[in-house]
């Protein structure tokens, strides 16, 4: 089964637990980045990203190489602004066709707000549900060893 995730990180949490979750599935990684990159520190940070998420734009990507016909699983990492997915896997999900794939997701949150992100998310997509769905709390930044164990459970929903 071949498996990809598509994930976008700016503070290192989305990328932290897509790397615990490729070394478990044996999964390629795609990490998507923004050809204008969000302030990563400071009020401009929260200010431009949350009016970003909030507002439901959707920026220019970087290039990127995907086709999701070469994929029988593809799992979605983003990190929770305002309530929202962050804007960069808005335009992701926008340039490309997941309907009808087997699809996962997991998202990052400092607080709360994951929980609505990811029905967003399906309704972006234009899907029901998810296969397995994921929420940690900040994992590189606020270590836990529960988190390790939700990884392994989301992983399993999953097969592997």
């Amino acid at each position: 089964m071949k498996t990809i995730i598509v994930y976008y990180s700016m503070g290192g949490n989305v990328d932290f637990a897509a790397q615990k979750i490729a070394a478990l599935t044996g999964a390629g990684l795609l990490r998507i980045e923004p050809k204008k990159a969000y302030p990563d520190s400071g009020a401009k940070k929260f200010l431009w990203g949350g009016k970003s998420a909030v507002m439901e734009e959707k920026p220019a990507l970087k290039p990127y190489d995907f086709n999701a016909s070469e994929y029988d699983l593809i799992i979605i990492g983003f990190p929770v602004w305002a309530g929202n997915v962050a804007p960069p896997l808005r335009t992701f999900v926008k340039e490309n066709d997941l309907k009808g794939k087997r699809l996962a997701a997991f998202a990052c949150q400092g607080g709360s707000g994951a929980e609505k992100a990811l029905k967003k998310l399906l309704y972006a997509i234009g899907t029901d549900e998810f296969e397995a769905e994921l929420v940690l709390n900040d994992p590189k930044d606020r270590p836990d060893e529960g988190n390790e164990a939700k990884i392994r459970e989301f992983c399993g929903k999953l097969g592997f």
